[in-house]
Parts: C-alpha cells; sequence; structure tokens
C-alpha cells in the first residue's frame, strides 16, 4: 500500500451485525424477561417480554415488505410517547427501512419540510396528529394510525389504516445481509442553518450508542429504566431504550413526564434509573419523596446536581449531541465526579478544547469543543442529502464542530460553558434561532430580526426577538409575527418577547452582536428582580 493509497474501512465492533443481531439475540436470552412495559395515564399497564417484542418487531417488519417498502425507503414516524413508536421505529430498522423520527410539536411547515426532504413513502402516527400528517403526505405514500388510546373496537381517522394493518409472515421476507453500514434513522435536529438538518445513523451508530451507554450507566440486565422524555429525541432512544436492550433491562414507557405519577410508578415497577432534566427536577422537588424507591442513579446534564441530597439519587453527568449518538463526556458510577461537571472524555471518543486558532486551551479557560471519532460508528455518517452541510461539520483534519464551549477544570473535569451563540435551549428543547429569525423575517412590515436567549426561571431561556420594523411599529405588526410565529413554528419556539427597536448592536463584518442582546435582557431580569425585592 502507497502513501497515496487510502487505508481501506477498518473493522468496527459490530460487523456482520444490525439491530436484527441484538432484537433476535436479546430474545434467545431474556426469553420473557419484560423488555417494555407501558405505563399509560389512563388504562391498565401493557407488558412485552423480550420474545414477544422481537415477534412484533419481525411481524412489522413482514408487512412493511408486503406493501413494497425496500430496504433503504423511508418512513415518517410522528407519534407521541406510545408503544407503536417503539415498534415503529425499531420494526422499520429491523426491516432495513429508515424510520425519520420527528418532534410531534412541529408545525405543518416544518413537517412537511421533514416529509418533501426525506422523501418518506409513508406515515405512522396517531389520531390527533393524523389530520396534520395527512395534509403534507404526498396522495401516494401510505397512511397508517395508531388506534390503541381510542377504545375497543375503535376506527382508524378516515384515509388511514389501523396500525395492526402492518403485520405479516416474518418467513415469507427475503433474507439480507447484516451490514453495520446500512441506514438505521434519521432525526432532524436544530442546527445554526434556518432549516433542520437530517442526521443519519448507521446500525453501527445505534448498536455502538446501545453499547457505550449501557457501559457508561452501568446498566445491568435487572435495571428498570423510566424514561418519559420524547422519545423522537436521542435521549430516549440511545440513553434509555437501546441502551436497556443490550443490557437485556426493562424499559417502562410513559407517555411524558407527570411530577404527580414519577413515584407511584417508580415504585410500582422498582424503576433504577432515569434521565432527570432540570424542569422535571424542579417539579418533582413539589412531592414528597419515598423513602423505599430503588434508584440508582439519575442521568443529567451535570454530575452531583443540586438536588441530588433531596431525591437520594446521585446524578451522573454528560454530554451528548444527536451527532455523536452517545455521551462525548460523562461521569462515573464508580468514582466520584467533580460536581457541576459533565463529567471526563468518554472512552469512545477523543475531545479537543481549542481557542480561535486551534490551539489546545490550557486548563481554567474555556475554549471550542471538537469530538475526533468514527463517522458511521462514534459519529453520525452525515446529514442526509445535504453533502455541503456534511463538510462544513468537521474541520480539514476531521474533528466534529460540535459548536459549544467548555471549560477545562484545573482538577481535569470538563465545564459546559455556553452553547453556540444562535443556539438556545428551551425547556431541554434545541432551538436555532436561525428557524425563527427566518419566519418572523417573511412577515410584512418586518426589516430586520435578531433572535436571542432570554433567561426563564422554568424553561432556562425562551427566544426573544429584536424587530427593526420597516415603518414605525404598530399592535398590528406585533400580532402579525406572533401569527406567523403560530402558522410556522412548535410551540417551544415561539418567542416569548418581542421587542421593537430602531437598531442592532453591530460587531465586526457588520454581523449582528447578540452577546450585547443577550447582556441587556439579563440586566433588565436582575434590574426587575432588584425592584421587586425592594418593593
Amino acid at each position: 500500500m502507497t502513501a497515496s493509497t487510502p487505508f481501506p474501512r477498518p473493522i468496527t465492533p459490530f460487523e456482520g451485525m444490525d439491530i436484527r443481531t441484538l432484537i433476535d439475540g436479546q430474545a434467545r436470552r431474556r426469553g420473557g424477561h419484560p423488555f417494555l412495559i407501558w405505563e399509560p395515564f389512563e388504562g391498565d399497564s401493557l407488558v412485552w417480554s423480550y420474545v414477544e417484542f422481537a415477534e412484533l418487531a419481525r411481524r412489522f417488519a413482514a408487512g412493511l415488505a408486503g406493501r413494497g417498502v425496500q430496504a433503504g425507503d423511508r418512513v415518517l414516524v410522528h407519534l407521541e410517547n406510545c408503544p407503536e413508536f417503539i415498534l415503529a421505529w425499531l420494526g422499520c430498522a429491523y426491516a432495513g427501512v429508515v424510520p425519520v423520527t420527528t418532534n410531534v410539536n412541529s408545525t405543518a411547515d416544518e413537517l412537511g419540510y421533514f416529509v418533501e426532504h426525506s422523501r418518506a413513502v409513508g406515515a405512522v402516527t396517531q389520531p390527533s396528529l393524523a389530520a396534520l400528517v395527512d395534509s403534507v403526505l404526498p396522495a401516494e405514500a401510505w397512511r397508517v394510525a395508531t388506534t390503541g388510546g381510542q377504545g375497543a373496537g375503535a376506527l382508524p381517522p378516515a384515509g388511514f389504516e389501523a396500525f395492526s394493518a402492518i403485520d405479516g409472515d416474518p418467513s415469507q421476507v427475503v433474507a439480507r445481509p447484516h451490514d453495520p453500514w446500512a441506514a438505521f434513522g434519521i432525526q432532524y435536529t436544530s442546527g445554526t442553518t434556518a432549516r433542520p438538518k437530517a442526521v443519519l445513523w448507521t446500525h453501527a451508530n445505534a448498536l455502538w450508542g446501545a453499547k457505550l451507554c449501557a457501559a457508561h450507566e452501568d446498566l445491568r440486565a435487572d435495571d428498570v429504566h423510566l424514561t418519559y422524555l420524547p422519545l423522537f429525541h436521542t435521549n430516549a432512544q440511545v440513553y434509555s431504550v437501546l441502551a436497556s436492550l443490550w443490557a437485556g433491562a426493562t424499559v417502562v414507557l410513559q407517555p411524558r413526564f407527570s411530577a404527580s405519577r414519577f413515584w407511584p410508578v417508580s415504585l410500582r415497577h422498582g424503576a433504577t434509573w432515569t434521565s432527570m432534566v432540570p424542569f422535571c427536577a424542579r417539579a418533582l422537588a413539589q412531592q414528597p419523596v419515598p423513602a423505599g424507591h430503588r434508584y440508582r442513579f439519575f442521568g443529567n446534564a451535570v454530575c452531583d446536581a443540586p438536588w441530588d441530597p433531596l431525591f437520594g439519587v446521585r446524578s451522573i453527568g454528560w454530554w451528548g449531541m444527536t451527532e455523536t449518538i452517545a455521551h462525548g463526556a460523562v461521569g462515573s458510577v464508580h468514582h466520584p465526579d467533580a460536581p457541576l461537571s459533565i463529567g471526563r472524555a468518554s472512552l469512545g471518543y477523543r475531545l479537543h478544547v481549542l481557542d480561535t486558532d486551534g490551539r489546545p486551551v490550557g486548563p481554567g479557560q474555556v475554549g471550542d469543543l471538537y469530538v475526533e471519532g468514527q463517522r458511521g460508528v462514534s459519529l453520525f455518517l452525515e446529514y442526509a442529502e445535504d453533502p455541503v452541510a456534511t463538510a462544513a461539520a468537521f474541520t480539514p483534519e476531521g474533528l466534529f464542530i460540535t459548536g459549544d464551549r467548555v471549560r477545562r477544570g484545573e482538577d481535569g473535569w470538563l465545564y459546559f460553558a455556553d452553547r453556540s451563540k444562535d443556539m438556545l435551549k428551551v425547556g431541554g428543547e434545541n432551538v436555532a434561532a436561525s428557524e425563527v429569525e427566518r419566519v418572523i423575517a417573511m412577515t410584512p412590515g418586518v426589516s430586520e430580526v435578531a433572535v436571542v436567549g432570554m433567561p426563564d426561571p422554568m424553561l432556562d431561556e425562551t427566544p426573544a426577538a429584536f424587530v427593526i420594523p420597516t415603518q414605525a411599529p404598530t399592535v398590528a405588526l406585533e400580532q402579525a409575527i406572533r401569527d406567523a410565529c403560530v402558522q410556522g413554528l412548535a410551540a417551544f419556539k415561539r418567542p416569548t418577547l418581542i421587542r421593537f427597536v430602531d437598531s442592532l448592536p453591530r460587531s465586526t463584518l457588520e454581523k449582528v452582536a447578540k452577546n450585547e442582546l443577550r447582556d441587556r435582557l439579563r440586566e433588565e431580569l436582575a434590574a426587575s428582580e432588584g425592584a421587586a425585592r425592594r418593593g
């Protein structure tokens, strides 16, 4: 091999494997052990063992093949948390079909973009979302809706088949190779562009995330992982479901977070693990903490969170992105962590904290975070149908550009500093300021707009829009902007503050100095809080 000859693709831990390998293997090994327990807010719990779930996944895959869906085709999965989500998501992947899991808070404009961009050949949704899905799907695409929550004998919405219609005889499905490099799934994630990017995972990515997260969380076959965060996000998909599947553990699934139900459900099933976000922790702080709970750990954005003494549970901090699949930085389940850190670099990645000139920063300094890994295994394969965005996501040396900034602690731990200046974190949801700006800028009467994050006591931050109008601002213009946001943006992306200004602060090259806008909001908030205390 000469110096100019590229090296072949290296051997990965998942040669000759795909998601079928894991599902079928765990069905043999774990048998009748519960894999999935559904805890609805109304009605009885439902339980599927590993064997039962594997059979359902095979039948779902066969049902897709029976309706002509080919390996590599893409299917929209637009569902709130429910057993059908997990079955459709993993059943598609079992068939070699690519599930496109989308945020249920998406507007028609957003969902229509996902459908068009992904070229979805069909959709799985629920009655409450069926009209929206139907309005954006092409006429030739097939439509399936759940009926489980509609009562005995319920019919699917008009134009939709029942979810149970995707069913077939697995023995009739033509066998195909176990290819870890085949496409596993797509998630649309907010970035620094006006439209979300389609993060494409391979089967090797899914298996990598399952194995590494199970190790980071010290998941065992007797663990019970309570899952209430949205299944269309990486946290629930990988940190919870796939990690539990890898370990042979049990997933207890809820429709969404419920402070009043958290402890009763946890006690009923002996939950030992869950992800905890600040909003949920604040809500649970108002509930009595039972002495007999079995939680070993909470997963969280920081290690040793301030609420740990209240709950009597240790928080394991972590940092990750949809593009990294698993935790790029993580605390330790076996050794003490630095409080409020995001842990240390995961053994599965090489992290770099660099200054603006690309040089490593020293202890105590803040820098930009870059991740070194293998695309298609420890890092996402690509942004689907967007080679320009894919190329722009990496440095010439092949480092993934996270857009996040971290501080290297004097003690060797890593501490999250801030996000890319155009990204907001609203109640755990990533929001690109450019998405909001795109909608507002299209409103007649708007000359220019800049959106930044405004501190919020419950949601961490919410969007605030500074708008330069073409003429004197009016109440009607503000209402038109709000109407446009309702039409074009999910609720969590809509600005809570719209402020008309004559000009925007500028930095070099006439870019908007958003740091000055953020500082202005923080100063105003501090002043109002001070006035309230004095009053």
